[in-house]
């Protein structure tokens, strides 16, 4: 089922909306060679603290951290810990803060110094495809527009998209209808109605579309080790047109 937020249900997620995003920079400011990907986390947990929210990410469904940091070739879900960044790494973060019970959850890849130019023209054209997504999500379009939007900017690229892990609603659930996938046929699935709150996430690699999921039951890698490119956004579908939440 859809849940339509009421007015008084948005502020709360522009609250957390705006603590995500300020996590989300603050973890990207510390993104440098000789850093840990657990230093980053930690540094994360305090302030979403500090901001009287909670992690949205710390405990669930078991996993033992308040952002998934995902280096180079880790798509999603990468457990922070002691992996030290390195010159020409990049370094997808992933964060969610809950304020009064409600959720807002946003990602951005940083580049950990110069990085070669086929990878920033991934993290380029990756943020290029959340933002024709949201411009897809208006009243009245459907949930395949939004898809659509991604993937008819991705492919002629010749990137590959990942179709395993979609985006999806939001609100008092870390996870809420609809699924957001990064590729469908305009016109098709839910119709976006004012109320609805969604967390579009392309995730984009520079080889094939496929991933592997490890042992450890979280880390998602692409199925070739080639990069991968994540970003991500919170946004609220309204009469007047789509509001990012997650913004600082």
């Amino acid at each position: 089922m859809i849940v339509l937020k009421t007015k008084t249900e948005l502020e709360k997620m522009r609250v957390a909306g705006r603590i995500s995003a300020q996590a989300l920079a603050l973890g990207g400011q510390m993104v440098a060679p000789g850093v840990t990907t657990a230093q980053i986390d930690k540094a994360i947990h305090r302030f979403i603290l500090s901001q009287q929210a909670t992690p949205s990410f710390l405990g669930y469904g078991g996993f033992p951290a308040s952002a998934c940091i995902s280096v180079n070739d880790t798509v999603i879900h990468g457990i922070p810990g002691s992996r030290t960044i390195k010159q020409g790494d990049i370094v997808s973060i992933d964060v969610g803060a809950c304020y009064q019970g409600y959720n807002a959850d946003n990602a951005a890849t940083f580049p950990a110094g110069e990085i070669a130019s086929e990878i920033k023209a991934l993290l380029d054209a990756t943020r290029e495809s959340l933002y024709a997504g949201i411009k897809a999500a208006i009243v009245g379009n459907r949930v395949g527009d939004i898809s659509h939007a991604v993937q008819s900017l991705i492919e002629p690229k010749g990137y590959g998209i990942v179709r395993k892990f979609v985006g999806h609603g939001v609100g008092r659930q870390m996870h809420e209808s609809p699924e957001v996938p990064n590729f469908g046929k305009p016109g098709s699935g839910p119709r976006l109605a004012a109320g609805m709150t969604l967390a579009i996430e392309p995730m984009i690699n520079l080889g094939t579309g496929e991933v592997k999921v490890l042992s450890d039951g979280w880390t998602v890698l692409t199925g070739d080790g080639k990069f991968s490119a994540h970003f991500e956004h919170t946004v609220a579908i309204t009469e007047s047109g789509p509001v990012i939440l997650t913004e600082a």
